[in-house]
């Protein structure tokens, strides 16, 4: 669905996006990563042709976003940060009128505003002023405005930026349930949010694509040493004696015991995972639980970023 390579973007002398190379596959769901002005937003402007770049190639759906502009802005959505609304419309009227202005056919018209009510939960707004709509309201009316010409290509800017807990939990809802229809990608600083929500990661700083993956795969590409969490039935003293001496196991040490049950927590160089298996089975010791252990999404990011002292929200 996106090609990009070599991007750069230039404001004067400062350099927004520095050489970004990255590919999007058509139904993944995206998560852009980064702290506040790591160049997450001027990257969506591009996308969405509200910027051209400086130099390097983006394509949307094999057509350059250089060349071919308005190809490709008729196959996207796009919802910023703040939601491009009129407040003295109505939300049906709103929808109406960009359903139009995107080149939907007459018959259709209704039909998708409809479609873009129901599935951004706007039913019992529809004859409401937006001006009179609460923020978390306007932010679904942005998203219907977004999906109502049923493009392939969905881009959403900071979707949950000034939610409240319970509208980030609808909005998180509301974007699960558009995977699969659509390519989504969105960016945002809260960490929970991409991990809940995305298929795979981008991870921006100061510019560059810093890292890439699923949330795991970010975390064991950081990590020096494998680490396992192994649970079985058996003493410190039989543990010892299985691991001790094993050139791969560089650490380990008992987490917890209760009642019989013992864990261990093992730092490995290389994945022994079926070899410590059998080795415990072997030992006639009743193996509970083996498998890996990774960071969490905070810790990778900021090893990415080499930023201890600013975590996001």
């Amino acid at each position: 669905m996106i090609i990009a390579k070599d991007l750069i973007k230039n404001y004067g002398e400062l350099r927004a996006i520095d050489g970004v190379n990255f590919e999007i596959a058509e139904g993944e769901c995206i998560g852009l990563l980064g702290l506040n002005g790591a160049g997450k937003s001027t990257l969506l402007r591009i996308l969405s042709c509200l910027l051209m770049p400086t130099s390097g190639k983006v394509t949307v759906g094999s057509q350059d976003v250089t060349h071919s502009p308005e190809f490709v802005r008729a196959r996207i959505g796009y919802l910023p940060e703040d939601p491009p609304l009129y407040g003295e419309m109505k939300v049906g009227k709103l929808l109406d009128f960009v359903a139009r202005l995107r080149g939907v056919p007459a018959t259709d018209v209704g039909g998708r505003v409809q479609h873009a009510v129901e599935r951004c939960q706007l039913t019992e707004v529809i004859d409401q002023q937006i001006e009179t709509l609460s923020y978390g309201y306007r932010k679904r009316v942005g998203i219907a405005q977004a999906i109502v010409h049923d493009p392939p290509l969905l881009i959403l800017d900071e979707p949950i930026a000034g939610l409240d807990p319970a509208q980030i939990v609808e909005m998180r809802e509301m974007i699960r349930s558009m995977r699969g229809e659509h390519t989504l990608v969105l960016s945002s600083h809260i960490l929970g949010e991409i991990s809940q929500t995305c298929d795979r990661i981008l991870v921006m700083h100061q510019g560059k694509i810093i890292g890439a993956g699923t949330e795991e795969e970010l975390s064991l590409s950081l990590a020096k040493d494998q680490r396992l969490q192994v649970r079985l039935r058996a003493s410190a003293d039989q543990v010892k004696q299985v691991l001790d001496g094993r050139a791969a196991v560089t650490e380990w040490k008992i987490a917890a015991q209760d009642e019989g049950v013992i864990t261990v927590k093992i730092n490995t160089s290389e994945d022994v995972r079926a070899e410590l298996s059998r080795a415990f089975v072997q030992a006639d010791l009743d193996l509970l639980a083996l498998g890996r252990v990774h960071d969490r999404l905070e810790t990778a990011f900021l090893k990415l970023t080499g930023d201890s002292t600013e975590a996001a929200s």
